[in-house]
């Protein structure tokens, strides 16, 4: 990584949608040193993908919440198990394992309250190795899909 693939980065995370000419163009590279660049970094997993930032309410998810899940014990088992069932639950759009307690921070969207409470009691409660899960309801979005910071070279 160096100061011209931060350039390319930064270009791509404000358009994923930039062409390799307008791309080229916006970090003063050739088209063709820009494609070599840019497929270097799809190759080694920087770029992971291309996606559209999509309103969660204008699809029908009007609800949020944050559920802080402990389990009982943290055996390779436990937390591959976790993962796995954690993973196959759709509304579950993002999940992250965390140092200290609570073990998980789980993003969950639904329809609305009564659709999280019954999510939350057919799958989140039933999920494998859950001692407790803390919830909390996302009033206002402040920050969502803010770009990552590119380091300075």
């Amino acid at each position: 990584m160096d100061a011209l693939d931060s350039k390319i980065l930064a270009e791509l995370q404000r358009d994923g949608r930039l062409t390799i000419t307008d791309l080229a163009d916006r970090v003063q590279l050739s088209i063709s040193r820009c494609q070599r660049r840019l497929r270097e970094l799809e190759r080694s997993g920087v770029i992971r993908g291309y996606h559209a930032a999509v309103d969660r309410a204008a699809i029908g998810f009007g609800f949020e919440a944050l559920a802080f899940v402990s389990l009982r014990q943290e055996g390779q088992d436990t937390l591959a198990d976790f993962d796995e069932a954690v993973a196959a639950i759709p509304n579950v759009v993002q999940a992250q394992r965390l140092f200290g307690d609570p073990d998980y921070l789980l993003r969950v969207v639904t329809v609305d309250l009564d659709a999280y409470q019954q999510l939350y009691e057919a799958k989140l409660a039933r999920l494998p190795g859950v001692q407790r899960i803390s919830s909390t309801i996302v009033m206002k979005e402040v920050v969502d899909h803010r770009p990552y910071p590119t380091l300075p070279r």
